[in-house]
């Protein structure tokens, strides 16, 4: 599946950094492309507190922008 817009919210923003939080049935979000949809959106350095496989084996994540350009997303799970 892919990123759907209307389930990825703004929790937090300041000084140009954004907490998100997205919900999703999709078991995977680090796939290539998956949060292109949102570049125009997201910065370097952003959060995302990932909710996924909600409608199997939920998970919760905490990921980090790590890179945005291009229109490409690319994130990795926040240590």
């Amino acid at each position: 599946m892919s990123l759907k817009l209307s389930d990825l919210s703004v929790l937090a923003y300041a000084n140009n950094f954004t907490l998100w939080h997205y919900k999703t049935e999709d078991a995977d979000v680090t796939v290539a492309n998956y949060f292109d949809n949102a570049a125009d959106m997201m910065n370097v350095g952003d959060l995302i507190i990932a909710n996924t496989d909600t409608d199997g084996s939920p998970d919760t994540t905490f990921y980090v922008v790590t890179g945005n350009a291009g229109g490409s997303v690319t994130i990795a799970a926040y240590a």
